[in-house]
């Protein structure tokens, strides 16, 4: 993650009431993003952010930068592919051979 954040062209920021949801494997709606790259396309990997610049996982974009513009608040604008908290779900099962 420290390594791939550096390099990635396309990238999502989700306010703070949003982080939790995303870390617990949920998808980002409109009214938890905070900013998106500008010209992001319709199913583009991105990088996601907190509002501190902490990367906390990857995502696929549901709608582009305009589209997304559009939306009501209640419509997903990012894919949950991974994040950092899926270690600590997944703890217990790595490690019992589940």
């Amino acid at each position: 993650m420290t390594l791939t954040h550096r390099y990635a062209k396309y990238k999502v920021w989700v306010k703070p009431s949003s982080e939790l949801t995303f870390l617990y494997g949920n998808n980002v709606l409109k009214a938890g993003l905070g900013r998106i790259t500008e010209n992001t396309p319709q199913y583009q990997g991105v990088v996601v952010y907190s509002m501190a610049d902490v990367p906390l996982g990857f995502g696929v974009t549901a709608k582009s930068t305009q589209e997304c513009r559009k939306l009501p608040a209640t419509d997903v604008v990012v894919f949950h592919q991974a994040d950092v908290g899926e270690y600590l779900r997944e703890e217990d099962s790595q490690f019992t051979g589940v």
